[in-house]
């Protein structure tokens, strides 16, 4: 259960579901150092949905 006020940790799979990309895509993030697992579910890694889509806006301008 999580308190009023703590983000919602999402698994990585979820995390590029709702980003429109692929998990590899989110593991790459996260091997380049644009995005940081805010947690663990055994051996998942689990992120801020904040956190994706900040990522996911740092590649797009990259792309650019």
């Amino acid at each position: 259960m999580t308190s009023p006020g703590s983000p919602t940790l999402i698994p990585g799979p979820l995390a590029a579901q709702e980003a429109g990309v692929a998990p590899a895509t989110i593991r790459k993030w996260v091997q380049l150092g644009h995005l940081k697992a805010a947690g663990k579910a055994g051996r998942a890694a689990l992120f801020r949905l904040e956190d994706v889509f900040a990522a996911e806006r740092t590649a797009a301008r990259r792309r650019t």
